[in-house]
């Protein structure tokens, strides 16, 4: 009984290695050619009479990296979170938050829309759209 125990429990931390090793690879940093989108920020998106508001996660994004239309019925959010200088010559023991180009496409209801100046707040992209009528 303690040797299955033993092999359940190796197993297990085994499972999680790889795991972390296969996080780490889907984050890693893009090469500085590559110009695709990496990831994706999380996106709430609500309608009231007059306006539609959007929440973009995007904490440790400079707003001056983010870029914000209307394509194709389309809100579309795209920018760049780099690597603060500080840790290109650290030893990163663990990286979560993703790094590099990132792009989020989000069908926005019918109806045509006018951008208001965006904002950050608490880590989050904030955008109202204008409905035009």
């Amino acid at each position: 009984m303690k040797d299955a125990r033993a092999w359940m429990w190796s197993d297990a931390v085994d499972v999680l290695t790889r795991a972390d090793r296969l996080h780490r690879q889907l984050f890693q940093l893009a090469s500085s050619q590559s110009r695709r989108p990496n990831w994706e920020p999380p996106v709430d998106l609500v309608e009231t009479d007059r306006e539609v508001f959007a929440l973009a996660a995007l904490p440790g994004v400079d707003p001056k990296d983010i870029r914000v239309t209307i394509e194709n019925g389309a809100l579309v959010i795209a920018g760049e979170r780099l690597l603060p200088p500080e840790f290109r010559t650290a030893e990163i023991h663990r990286l979560e938050l993703p790094q590099g180009r990132f792009e989020r496409t989000v069908p926005l209801p019918p109806g045509r829309y006018e951008v208001r100046q965006p904002s950050m707040q608490n880590g989050c992209l904030a955008i109202v759209l204008r409905k035009i009528i």
